[in-house]
């Protein structure tokens, strides 16, 4: 399976969409993603962000590849690599059970693990990880269907951040203080919300080896300069800013 697909960042009527499922502000949503993904639903190689969670293919496999594979197989959670590396244990699980192995992951902004498929909208977990590699606005609908067929919009809706970690992050999330960090997050989103396009530029300046810093929407020195940079290697007035030629040609670039 190909998981390197365009790596396509959320667009204005993804995000408007899925506020409109859920019946939220665009506030709740960048709060969960943010403790989530910090925020981005892809690697710089363009794979969808994964987690592979080792006791979950335990489980599914009934401990059978257990010996020799504890990096991949084990009745207690760990063993991760981080970042992209995930990868190799998804790949070394797929060697032994396709099926099993995508069910394991953690995929895309919301982090929506591949055993949950139907209830996120999908007939097969293969038909979600393809929609995963495809585009950001696929894996955020992904995550709200998880969310509404799983009951959790009326607490999304409240701010009932206690009753929402409980649901999407399992009993154990005060352990990472899920809930905590939630509020906090919407608190810094309720003032100021992420420009979504800048946020798609400093994706596309990622993708072309330029770094803006965090794909967050926010204009900081980092993105400043990667801008200049980009104007710079293309012979663009360097300006600094995102205007009209600049991000024509900087998503030329990235994703055509």
């Amino acid at each position: 399976m190909n998981f390197k697909g365009n790596g396509i960042p959320l667009r204005d009527k993804g995000l408007d969409r899925v506020c409109a499922t859920l019946c939220v502000h665009d506030a709740e949503i960048w709060a969960v993603l943010t403790v989530e993904t910090r925020g981005f639903g892809f690697f710089e190689d363009r794979r969808p962000q994964i987690l592979f969670e080792r006791h979950i293919f335990h489980r599914l496999t009934s401990g059978k590849f257990d010996e020799g594979n504890a990096d991949i197989s084990s009745e207690f959670p760990g063993g991760y690599l981080s970042g992209s590396d995930e990868y190799t244990r998804l790949e070394k699980a797929m060697a032994l059970d396709v099926d099993a192995a995508l069910k394991s992951c953690s995929w895309g902004i919301g982090q929506v693990m591949g055993f949950n498929y139907a209830i996120s909208g999908f007939g097969s977990v293969s038909e979600m990880v393809l929609q995963m590699v495809a585009d950001e606005n696929a894996q955020l609908m992904a995550m709200a269907k998880f969310i509404e067929n799983n009951n959790l919009a009326a607490a999304l809706q409240r701010k009932n951040w206690g009753a929402f970690a409980r649901g999407y992050n399992g009993r154990e999330y005060k352990k990472n203080e899920y809930d905590t960090r939630l509020a906090a997050a919407y608190a810094k989103y309720s003032v100021n919300l992420p420009d979504i396009t800048l946020r798609a530029a400093q994706a596309a300046l990622i993708y072309l080896g330029i770094d803006p810093g965090p794909v967050d929407g926010f204009r900081g020195r980092r993105t400043l300069a990667a801008i200049l940079a980009f104007q710079e290697r293309y012979g663009l007035h360097l300006s600094g800013e995102l205007d009209g030629d600049t991000e024509e040609l900087l998503f030329i670039k990235a994703f055509n």
